[in-house]
């Protein structure tokens, strides 16, 4: 039960943390400076990266089974460990959301030495430098973090209340995408996520609605949108139908 409940604290810790980074990242990118919430949860997290940080500790955990002399090379190694590990978990969220959901939240197609979009080599690379930040500055952190956990348990009932409420995020985020992905197959034409958050905060404009940076999803607005929006481009349509693409999030 209390390895359940550390690893659980560790998930929602990568999650939130993910999710705060790519916010910063995705704002410093965008060249009109917006604000995005990433993913397509409502609430502050990105799965993803809780995953990719309890991987991370685990791995960090083996350190001694790499048998080799020269520590600057067993850092090394284990660092390329962890990229490629943070990699394959990519890859395969990937596919399961383009399998099941017909959606891309992420796009390295235009990246050198990529895989049909899902990774490339730069991003592994960023995953290694992160995993090296992570050992440095972090994971000392994070074994205080758990060793408290351990002698406070009843913080648990906090930690199961944040991930019940995670859960339910989830699986509320996971019917609007598939009402988003009906309306795109109704309709013949590519949907773009970030495309559609922004029609959500100029509705709210010309309405002097006061903006809400997590509500974009709500489904009352999904529906006005869909309602409103048919993306009436028939060229659109006519290339949609030919290459069928599947949708695209930036």
């Amino acid at each position: 039960m209390y390895l359940f409940v550390t690893y659980v604290f560790i998930f929602s810790m990568g999650a939130l943390a993910g999710w705060g980074l790519e916010v910063i990242y995705r704002h410093i990118a965008d060249p009109e400076k917006r604000w995005f919430n990433p993913g397509f949860c409502v609430g502050p997290w990105l799965p993803i990266y809780g995953v990719g940080l309890l991987t991370v500790y685990v791995i960090t955990h083996l350190e001694n089974v790499i048998l080799i002399g020269n520590p600057v090379l067993q850092k090394v190694i284990l660092f390329a460990i962890m990229a490629i590990c943070m990699t394959i978990i990519e890859l395969i969220a990937g596919i399961i959301l383009l399998k099941f959901f017909n959606l891309r939240l992420w796009d390295y197609r235009n990246e050198k030495f990529n895989y049909k979009g899902f990774i490339c080599l730069k991003f592994s690379i960023f995953w290694m430098l992160l995993s090296a930040g992570y050992y440095f500055l972090l994971h000392h952190k994070v074994n205080d973090q758990v060793l408290w956990l351990s002698k406070n348990l009843i913080f648990s009932f906090v930690i199961g209340l944040v991930f019940g409420v995670f859960i339910i995020d989830l699986v509320y985020s996971a019917n609007v995408i598939a009402k988003i992905k009906k309306m795109a197959a109704d309709t013949g034409v590519i949907v773009k996520l970030e495309e559609i958050k922004e029609k959500l905060n100029q509705e709210r404009k010309k309405e002097q609605e006061k903006e809400h940076f997590f509500m974009f999803m709500l489904k009352e607005n999904i529906d006005k949108l869909i309602k409103q929006n048919k993306l009436q481009d028939t060229n659109k349509v006519q290339e949609s139908n030919k290459i069928q693409e599947p949708i695209e999030v930036k």
